[in-house]
C-alpha cells in the first residue's frame, strides 16, 4: 500500500516534537524572494542542512535567524546522510535548504530526502523561488509543457551526445550552463536543434538580470565575441517545424513566431533562399519588403534586454 502524509501538524504525544524535514526553496539572487512560511520554519527548526554555510548565514543574518547550520554537500553528502538521518530519528525537526532556489534541482539533498522516507520520517516542501520557473515565465517561449534536462556535459563530445537525444523533443528544454561554457553549447545547439526560438537568462532576481531571446544560431553567434558571467538558465522552444504546423489558435496570445524564426522555418523547410524566405515571410504577414528587413535588425539589435531591480 502507498505511504499516506499529511500536512497538518503532528498530534503531540512526547515531549519532544515529532520529527519532520522541511524542503525549503530559497532565494536564487535577491535576498527578499523567501516566503513568510519558510523564514518561520527557518527560525523553528533544530538545524538547517546547507550547501556553503557563508552563504546561507548571510540569508539568516538578513532575517535575524541563529538556526544551527550544517554543511551538506556532494562532497560529504553520503556521511552526512547517515548523520542526519539519525538526528531525525531521535525526533529533531530540520531543514535542508540549497544555495539559491529548490533544493534536489541540479543540487544535493535526495539521498537525505530517500532516508528520511525509508525511515518513516515526515517530509514537507516548502516552495518558492525556482530558476526553472523564473526563466520560462519571462522567456516569450510556451511553457505549458516544458522538459528540464539540468546542465549539459562539460566534454564536447557528451554534450552533443546529449543534445541529439533532444532533437525530437517536442516540449520547451531548460538547461543549466556555466557561463565559460555557454558559447560553445548554443553552437551546439543550434547545429544540432536547428533554429529553434531560445532565450539565455542570466542572473535572475539580481542587479544585472538579463535576457537575450532570439533563435538560438543568432544567440550563438552573438554569444561567441561576448564574455558572460553569472548563472545561466537556457530555455529552448519546440522545433520550427512543429511552430508551423501548429492549428491557428494553438499558441496564447503575444506568442507569435518572430520573424527570423519564420524565415528560418522557410528557408529549412522549403529550401528557399534567405530572400525569397524573406519575401514569403513578410507577404504572409502584410508587410513590404523593405518593412520585414526592417523588422529583422530590430530583432537582432534588440536580442539582449536588461531589466534592473
Amino acid at each position: 500500500m502507498p505511504r499516506r502524509e499529511s500536512n497538518s501538524p503532528p498530534a503531540a504525544s512526547s515531549a519532544e516534537p515529532a520529527a519532520v524535514l522541511y524542503i525549503v526553496s530559497t532565494p536564487i539572487g535577491n535576498l527578499e524572494d523567501i516566503t513568510m512560511r519558510a523564514l518561520r520554519i527557518l527560525r523553528e527548526v533544530r538545524w538547517i542542512a546547507c550547501e556553503d554555510t557563508r552563504r546561507t548565514a548571510t540569508l539568516l543574518a538578513r532575517h535575524g535567524i541563529r538556526t544551527r547550520l550544517i554543511s551538506y554537500h556532494e562532497h560529504n553528502e553520503r556521511e552526512r546522510t547517515l548523520e542526519l538521518t539519525a538526528a531525525l530519528n531521535r525526533g529533531e525537526q530540520g531543514a535542508l535548504v540549497t544555495d539559491a532556489g529548490t533544493p534536489l534541482v541540479s543540487d544535493p539533498g535526495f539521498r537525505l530526502v530517500a532516508s528520511a522516507i525509508a525511515s518513516g520520517i515526515r517530509v514537507v516542501p516548502l516552495p518558492g523561488a525556482s530558476a526553472v520557473l523564473a526563466a520560462l515565465s519571462a522567456s516569450g517561449i510556451p511553457c505549458s509543457e516544458f522538459l528540464f534536462a539540468g546542465f549539459l556535459p562539460a566534454r564536447r563530445a557528451e554534450r552533443r551526445r546529449a543534445l541529439e537525444l533532444l532533437r525530437t523533443e517536442g516540449r520547451t528544454i531548460v538547461l543549466f550552463e556555466a557561463p565559460h561554457r555557454l558559447a560553445a553549447s548554443l553552437a551546439d545547439g543550434a547545429e544540432i536543434l536547428g533554429p529553434r526560438q531560445a532565450c539565455v537568462a542570466r542572473e535572475l532576481t539580481k542587479i544585472h538580470e538579463e535576457f537575450c531571446r532570439a533563435p538560438l544560431p543568432d544567440l550563438a553567434a552573438h554569444f561567441a565575441s561576448v564574455a558572460v558571467r553569472g548563472e545561466i538558465t537556457l530555455v529552448v522552444g519546440a522545433p520550427v517545424e512543429r511552430i508551423a504546423r501548429a492549428p491557428a489558435g494553438e499558441h496564447p496570445p503575444g506568442s507569435e513566431v518572430p520573424l527570423s524564426v519564420r524565415v528560418a522555418e522557410l528557408m529549412r523547410s522549403e529550401g528557399l533562399a534567405r530572400n525569397a524566405a524573406l519575401k514569403r515571410a513578410a507577404r504572409e504577414r502584410g508587410l513590404t519588403r523593405r518593412e520585414a528587413y526592417r523588422q529583422l535588425v530590430h530583432e537582432g539589435e534588440k536580442l539582449c534586454r536588461k531589466r534592473l531591480i
